[in-house]
């Protein structure tokens, strides 16, 4: 198959945004990490969106949902791209999970420190995010399995079935542990 067939921007797209969100994810774990062996340098006098316990869930969502996230899905769509010998499934959805996803982080970035929480391990984005992660997660899955149910291949890899169980472990994981009752814009209660 010609490699111009495959659609490597979006995977290009999450190989450079994994490498960005790596750093900042991994930045914010520094200052959190420092601010654990010298108090000292609490910058919550600076404001409180710099306040440890802003932070910590900042670090935790940027190194497992935007880093991880963003090379899960970009390897994924490498994976699943060659190993069934078939361009992305899906027109525009691989380019709307890729800029959904990055919304979702950007969202992240702003309402954590911002102190917009449900309090949940995990789960601390509120139901306008959880919303949005849904929808993302949704595309992400139709593009994925629309990808295997058009392959060129008669047999499945076992990688795509690893990718497949991470999808949708992840989406019950998600469903699961979001479920709430919105209480107003950015604030709702655990159901």
């Amino acid at each position: 198959m010609d490699t111009q067939t495959y659609n490597y921007k979006v995977v290009r797209q999450f190989a450079i945004m994994t490498v960005v969100w790596g750093i900042v994810g991994m930045l914010v774990g520094v200052i959190v990490a420092a601010q654990l062996f010298a108090p000292a340098l609490d910058l919550s006098d600076v404001g409180p969106w710099f306040h440890f316990g802003r932070l910590r869930p900042l670090h935790t969502n940027a190194v497992i949902f935007a880093f991880g996230g963003c090379g899960l899905m970009g390897t994924s769509y490498y994976v699943v791209q060659r190993t069934c010998n078939a361009r992305l499934f899906g027109g525009w959805l691989p380019a709307f999970t890729f800029w959904g996803w990055q919304a979702v982080i950007v969202a992240a970035v702003v309402s954590l420190p911002l102190g917009y929480t449900q309090a949940k391990e995990y789960a601390e984005l509120e139901w306008p995010i959880d919303i949005l992660i849904a929808l993302v997660w949704i595309a992400y899955a139709i593009v994925f399995f629309g990808t295997i149910a058009k392959r060129k291949i008669k047999h499945i890899y076992v990688a795509n079935w690893f990718y497949g169980g991470f999808i949708l472990a992840v989406a019950l994981l998600h469903i699961v542990n979001n479920i709430s009752i919105p209480a107003g814009l950015m604030k709702s209660y655990p159901v």
